[in-house]
């Protein structure tokens, strides 16, 4: 094993030692971003379950809510990608010591993600017919089409949030985003409780008024993150630059754009992959037993996934950070502590869901009907293969954000489109349809799709680093 991994790069057994502080430095880096995505994904858990509070036939608007959330998804995370960005080259520039750069992206890559969020808002409202287009119940459509339209304004609010974070976690100062993603929860709480269920004297809005909420906290949210940017000491040497340095120029624009878009199409990909298996999946017939199943492994993977994430942007800002310093060596050390970190944490979660998936399903669904049995039955199945998921997930997500720390992303997209799209989704369908497997077998595609990228994407990064150390 030892020897294996030498050959891939790694140093064997008895220098395992010297990666110890580089893996300690990207943990504390990660630890803040890990805490706010979770803080944002308990963020829709609370809305969901909050509308499902809201009476006998409350099924109608957590159904239309995810039909809405569904639609949303894929153009949302393709204005994240484009925020990635900034963290990039602003940790760059902090690694040359240019403050005057650093100052100089965040303002032209504020007004990309602002100009992208407008953009992204205005497609939103203007397709918003195409809810009654894909199928689903009428009803169900029309709950959906007011929430989809306030959720479609918020995306302006969060975009322009996750714009400043990722200036904020490129100068390796996560903890205020992480604080305020933390704080979002018991706002947001507090103004669906009052939106919801009408309490205090406000209307009960019930669905409409949880996205009123999200408007309400992603807008206050990105408002105090903007004021201790402009206010706070420790941002003053970039912020007191903007007389000289904020003007949008062609050519920053262009290098932002450059990292932005194959960083967005990345992302787009592998969420247009889950969404699509969703509907797959739902074709299967069972009374909608399959695509539950699927749903509670998803998610299961998906908060899981959330530590991998963060450990990818920990790991990829600081290879940005080393990159600008030219120091190959210290890119190499961060980015196999990185791998070895996500390896270890992969097969830590594989383990757990191979040993919990009977019970993980039991959050899910409290009652044993007959049907809920068989959901159960077949979700503790699709959570051994979501073991295994785990390992790969974890790794290919690692690679990409060190491929990214280092400027390289167009290659790694087309490597990616092949993971998800020529390889996972067709051998999933496939899988699925011809061998009768199910969820099982799309499943078994988002392994092979996974493994690709993993591999493919790692020896990538392995590679660049044989030619410069």
């Amino acid at each position: 094993m030892t020897e294996n991994l030498y050959l891939c790069g790694f140093p064997p057994i008895y220098k395992f030692m010297s990666l110890k502080t580089e893996a300690r430095n990207t943990t504390k880096l990660a630890l803040p971003i890990i805490f706010g995505e979770l803080a944002q994904m308990v963020l829709h858990i609370i809305d969901t379950a909050m509308i499902g509070a809201t009476g006998p036939d409350s099924y109608k608007q957590v159904a239309a809510a995810a039909l809405a959330l569904s639609v949303i998804n894929i153009p949302f995370v393709l204005g994240i990608g484009i925020t990635i960005s900034v963290s990039q080259l602003v940790s760059m520039a902090k690694g040359r010591g240019d403050d005057k750069a650093i100052s100089h992206y965040l303002y032209n890559g504020f007004w990309i993600c602002a100009i992208s969020a407008v953009l992204i808002s205005l497609g939103i409202e203007g397709g918003q017919n195409i809810l009654f287009h894909l199928g689903q119940d009428e009803e169900v459509a029309r709950l959906a089409l007011p929430f989809l339209r306030v959720m479609g304004i918020s995306i302006v609010p969060m975009l322009l949030f996750m714009t400043l974070k990722q200036f904020t976690d490129g100068l390796e100062y996560t903890r205020t985003a992480m604080v305020l993603s933390v704080l979002s929860l018991p706002i947001n709480i507090f103004i669906n409780w009052l939106l919801v269920f009408g309490n205090m004297g406000f209307p009960r809005m019930e669905m409409l008024g949880a996205a009123y909420g999200t408007l309400i906290t992603r807008t206050l949210i990105f408002v105090v993150l903007a004021y201790v940017i402009l206010t706070h000491r420790i941002y003053k040497p970039y912020i007191g630059l903007r007389k000289e340095q904020w003007s949008l120029n062609l050519q920053s624009i262009k290098e932002l754009l450059r990292i932005g878009v194959p960083s967005s199409l990345q992302i787009g990909l592998e969420a247009g992959v889950f969404a699509v298996s969703g509907i797959i999946v739902g074709t299967m017939g069972g009374g909608g037993k399959q695509l539950a199943a699927h749903q509670i492994a998803l998610q299961c993977a998906s908060f899981t996934f959330m530590a991998s994430m963060g450990l990818a942007q920990a790991g990829s800002i600081r290879v940005s950070n080393a990159f600008g310093q030219g120091s190959w060596a210290k890119i190499g050390a961060i980015g196999k502590s990185t791998f070895l970190l996500a390896l270890f944490y992969g097969i830590f979660c594989a383990i757990l869901f191979m040993l919990f998936r009977n019970v993980l399903p039991e959050l899910f669904l409290h009652n044993h009907s007959e049907g809920n049995a068989e959901v159960m039955t077949i979700a503790a199945n699709l959570l051994l293969l979501a073991g295994l998921f785990q390992i790969f997930d974890a790794t290919q997500v690692i690679s990409a954000g060190l491929l990214r720390g280092i400027k390289d992303v167009k290659f790694p997209t087309v490597l990616v489109f092949i993971a998800y799209w020529v390889l996972g989704l067709p051998m999933g369908y496939l899988l699925a349809g011809a061998f009768d497997m199910q969820a099982s077998g799309i499943w078994l595609g988002f392994i092979i799709g996974l493994a690709f990228s993993s591999l493919s994407l790692t020896k990538r990064f392995l590679n660049k680093l044989k030619r410069h150390v």
